[in-house]
Parts: structure tokens; C-alpha cells; sequence
């Protein structure tokens, strides 16, 4: 303290100087610490704004990964092996924000993928993969900008029905296409220009039901008809054998004259 006090007065600035760089270096090695001992194997992760963003883009990675950390607000996995989004992927994110899972392998999409995310996702990327079909489900409640670009979608009515409910990424909305279709002629188009069109494949999905359970009530009712003539006719065979039966016996007639021969010959 009488060292400090006797010291020259830049000299005292010097040392406070230091002795908070000090502090400030210690707290980087301990947060730099703190990220890197909860980060995924393989990815890297950083800070912004306090929470932690989560790098794994081209990781050869062939699933999501488990050990995320709970503050994690950006997780980047684009460019690696992923095929599937099971339910729940990232419930343990409460404070995720933005999310890219493009150029995968993504083929299927879980209903309950986004489960526990759709109040905080502010962008979710699934452009570039092997995507043909979702459950209306598994965007349900999200808010959050989403592409959707450059996968082999099949138009169908669940297709137009979760198309309803998104809010398409503005500079990708142009480039979901149909690669397949129910209804000839749409392949290869914008899936927002032929609905913009006028085509409506709910109809022609509610059609092919009515026309699907028709046949089944035709084939049903044919086969009752079916039963029925043969349950006549097998029983109009018994009765026609009964009747033969019952004329093969003899009549009481002829029973009684008999009887009357035998008393006389007796």
C-alpha cells in the first residue's frame, strides 16, 4: 500500500492497466474454456451477443449433433451427410434463432422435427437436398423464414396445404418446383406459379378418394349380391332334394294296403 502510494502517478495507471488487462484475458481464456469444453466434437463455436453460435458446415457429419450447448442461438450444418430430421432434433435449444441445414441429404423430415423451436427460429434453411414430401405437421406454429429451394418436391395436396401455412424465404419462393406431380403437365414448374394458376390438387385429391371409395362400395356390394344369389340357390338345391326325397317315400295309401295284405295272408 506505502509502495503504491510512493509510486509516481503513471506508474500507478501502468500497473491498474495491466491488472485489468489481466482480468479481461482471464475471463476470454475462461469463456474461450467454457465454449470449447461444450462443443461438439469436430464443429467450432463462437460468440455473439453473449450466446453461442455452433460452426459444423462440411463435417461429414451423418446425423444432428447430441452435446449442443442450451444457449445456442445459430447452428450451422450445411454441406454434410444428414438423410433424416427425427422428432424433437432440438428441444434442448430454447434460444435457437437461426438454422441451416442445406446441401444434405435430407430426405425425410419427422412431424415433430421442430418441436419446441418454433417459437424462437427466426430462419430455417432446407434448400439443396432430397426432400419429395413433409407431414403438414412439421412446420406447424414456426415462424420463421424458411427456403425451400431445389428439392425433387412431389406436388400433391399435402404439398399445397404446408405450402399455405410457410413463410417462404422471398428470393427462393420461385425456385420450389415441382419435380413430380399428381396431375399431369407441372413438372419441372414453380410450385407458387401452378398454384397461382388456379390448380387446386385437393380437389383433384378429394376426387380420386370419392372415385377410390365408390369402386370399394361397388366391390362390397357386389359381393353381398354375390352371397346372396348363391345362398338362394344353394338352399333351393336342399329344398329341391328334400322334395325328391319326400316323393321316394311311399304314401299311406300304399303303406295301409300293404299292411292289409300282410293281416290276410296271416
Amino acid at each position: 500500500m506505502h509502495f503504491l502510494m510512493g509510486t509516481p502517478l503513471p506508474r500507478k495507471l501502468l500497473i491498474l492497466e495491466f491488472y485489468t488487462l489481466t482480468r479481461v484475458l482471464l475471463f476470454i481464456m475462461l469463456l474461450s474454456s467454457s465454449l470449447a469444453s461444450s462443443c461438439p466434437k469436430g464443429c467450432h463455436c463462437s460468440e455473439r451477443n453473449g450466446l453461442t453460435v455452433v460452426q459444423c458446415t462440411a463435417r461429414n457429419l451423418d446425423s444432428i449433433p447430441q452435446d449442443l450447448p442450451r444457449d445456442t442461438v445459430a447452428l450451422l450444418l450445411s454441406s454434410n451427410l444428414i438423410r433424416n430430421i427425427p422428432n424433437q432434433a432440438f428441444k434442448n435449444l430454447p434460444r435457437l434463432q437461426e438454422l441451416d441445414l442445406s446441401r444434405n441429404r435430407i430426405e425425410t423430415v419427422d412431424a415433430a422435427a421442430f418441436q419446441g423451436v418454433s417459437d424462437t427460429l427466426r430462419t430455417l434453411d432446407l434448400s439443396n437436398n432430397l426432400i419429395q414430401s413433409v407431414p403438414k405437421e412439421a412446420f406447424a406454429r414456426l415462424h420463421a423464414k424458411i427456403r425451400l429451394s431445389d428439392n425433387p418436391w412431389h406436388c400433391e395436396c399435402t404439398l399445397q396445404e404446408v405450402l399455405r401455412e410457410l413463410q417462404l424465404d422471398p428470393e427462393t419462393v420461385n425456385e420450389v418446383s415441382c419435380h413430380t406431380s399428381s396431375l399431369e403437365g407441372h413438372a419441372g414448374k414453380p410450385v407458387i406459379q401452378v398454384l397461382d394458376s388456379g390448380i387446386n390438387f385437393c380437389n383433384f385429391h378429394h376426387k380420386t378418394t370419392d372415385v377410390a371409395m365408390f369402386v370399394t362400395m361397388f366391390g362390397w356390394f357386389t359381393m353381398v349380391i354375390a352371397y346372396v344369389i348363391y345362398y338362394v340357390r344353394h338352399n333351393q338345391e336342399d329344398a329341391r332334394r328334400h322334395l325328391e326325397y319326400l316323393k321316394s317315400l311311399p304314401s299311406t295309401s300304399q303303406i295301409s294296403k300293404d299292411f292289409d295284405t300282410i293281416s290276410t295272408v296271416l
